[in-house]
């Protein structure tokens, strides 16, 4: 059994502190039945703040660092009590608990397949036994490969999450938008009562926002959406990309002051296109639009605080994110690397340095009186590669590049006619398509094809992809480099909700789709 802790003063320093908040006899849990015992996360981050006398978002990053990495310890000590982990972990030489950072990136990352192995099935990867209860499977048909995957969470330590994430959000996001004495709503058209849906999850943290009336809309029609922003006060709404988009003709007949009501919009998932931007701006005259990053595994990730800055804000203390390489390494600042979380509310069911399959910038932290706190910014799913032959050019920089190509051209302005857009890689051809949903089929494709032709498609096609390249790899390829793999490239415009544009189940839109 674990020896209760005795109450006395804190410590000053640092280390101490962290030592105090953690003490060695919950550090390392003996058996798995002490395991569910241990006091949450959540209480050690509650009994930081009544020590510091601020919110914990506001200490310092030197006493967040510590606990964090404290807290790490204690998720090592507690997956060894584990025949699977302990495998894994000895299998990479990772035989003690961290004792730096430079220790912790040594873990060996986890894995889509990883989360399958663990979680699904037996679930042996479950330290404690999910036949004892108090366990929520949530589940993910997954953006880019569609294959299902589950994973298990504690519904002790999602309370918790959610209360965090969602306190977080009120604080530092929703308080900028949601102002006044009337009441405040916040919705969310995700299908939160599904299982099959990272909604089931940000409906907690929704749910969990201090001073807002929570809606749980689900997919909604025309009346519906204008019945609810009839209702007195501002209104936040959060959905994916598709989601918000679709909301230009939803509220068309909406009047003027339920339009007026509209504060925040918050997408879900990937980018959404500037033409959706304008069309929402026109339509809903206060309206801000906002990135919030969450999966399945994470339900708040990283939350964009405001439209003049594109980076996304960690939640402090709710998980460990990492921007690494390909050996598992923090990439440095101003550097892209992929996107690896550890969720630190997880005594029953950790999973460790997992990736999630995004593209991330890392950006220099946030050092404000009130919040000190992770940063970076998004940069594409993982699988948002166009292969030429054997190399390999960034989807997002390469869209970025032809786009700016065009519009230097004077042909057209992608950002502003295009609703939606993928590239299709048809290797067999070696041909890139970039298929573009757009009102006007027939008058852009003739001017395209009278102002370039496919002599001219190409001289944009061989200057701008090798501007897809990091600024690091930019030597590897140019434009003669670009004509020997005898690749080409057509822009093809088709009408909105063209079959030719690959939808997921969901109805996400993968920037990126191979055909042989």
């Amino acid at each position: 059994m674990i020896t209760p802790q005795v109450t006395m003063a804190p410590p000053g320093g640092t280390q101490e502190l962290v030592n105090w908040l953690i003490p060695e006899w919950e550090l390392i849990p003996k058996s798995v039945d002490e395991v569910p015992l241990l006091p949450s996360f959540a209480s050690k981050l509650q009994e930081c703040e009544r020590v510091c006398g601020t919110p914990y978002a506001a200490v310092t990053h030197e006493l967040q660092d510590a606990l964090v990495l404290r807290r790490l310890q204690q998720m090592f000590h507690t997956v060894m009590l584990n025949s699977l982990w302990r495998e894994r972990l000895e299998a990479a030489g990772v035989v003690r608990a961290p004792d730096s950072y430079e220790a912790w990136q040594r873990i060996p990352l986890s894995d889509k397949e990883t989360q399958r192995d663990f979680f699904m099935g037996a679930r042996s990867g479950v330290v404690v036994p999910h036949d004892q209860g108090g366990f929520e499977v949530v589940a993910s048909g997954g953006t880019s490969s569609g294959s299902p995957l589950e994973v298990v969470y504690s519904l002790r330590e999602l309370r918790d999450t959610y209360a965090l994430a969602g306190r977080f959000m009120g604080d530092h996001q929703l308080s900028r938008y949601l102002t006044g004495t009337d009441p405040k709503w916040l919705l969310t058209t995700l299908a939160d009562y599904q299982m099959w849906s990272s909604g089931t999850m940000v409906g907690g943290v929704l749910q969990s926002v201090p001073g807002v009336n929570y809606i749980g809309a689900g997919p909604v029609t025309a009346p519906v959406l204008e019945h609810i922003f009839s209702y007195r006060g501002p209104k936040a709404l959060m959905g994916i990309s598709a989601g918000i988009a679709i909301l230009a003709e939803l509220g068309a007949n909406m009047n003027q002051r339920s339009r007026e009501s509209f504060r925040l919009a918050l997408y879900g998932s990937g980018v959404l296109p500037q033409r959706k931007r304008v069309e929402l701006k026109a339509l809903y005259p206060n309206l801000a639009i906002l990135s919030y990053f969450a999966a399945t595994q994470a339900e708040t990730i990283g939350l964009q605080l405001t439209e003049e800055s594109p980076e996304l804000t960690a939640v402090p203390g709710l998980h460990l994110v990492e921007i690494v390489d390909e050996n598992g390494r923090w990439v440095a600042e101003g550097e892209e690397g992929e996107l690896v979380v550890t969720r630190l509310h997880a005594h029953e069911a950790p999973l460790l340095r997992l990736k999630l399959g995004d593209r991330m910038i890392r950006r220099p932290r946030l050092d404000q009186p009130a919040l000190k706190a992770q940063q970076f910014e998004f940069a594409g799913r993982t699988g948002d590669v166009l292969h030429l032959n054997d190399s390999q050019y960034s989807a997002v920089r390469a869209y970025g590049a032809l786009r700016d190509e065009l519009q230097t051209a004077g042909v057209v302005d992608l950002d502003q006619v295009a609703h939606e857009i993928q590239f299709v890689n048809h290797r067999d051809e070696k041909t890139i398509t970039l298929y573009a949903a757009v009102d006007d089929v027939q008058g852009l494709t003739y001017r395209m094809d009278t102002m370039l032709g496919p002599y001219g498609l190409r001289r944009v096609f061989v200057n701008a992809l090798p501007r897809s390249l990091s600024l690091f790899n930019q030597g590897e390829a140019n434009a003669a480099a670009i004509e020997k793999t005898g690749y080409g490239l057509r822009v093809t415009f088709v009408p909105r909700h063209s079959p030719d544009i690959e939808r997921t189940h969901l109805g996400k839109v993968p920037l990126v789709r191979d055909r042989g």
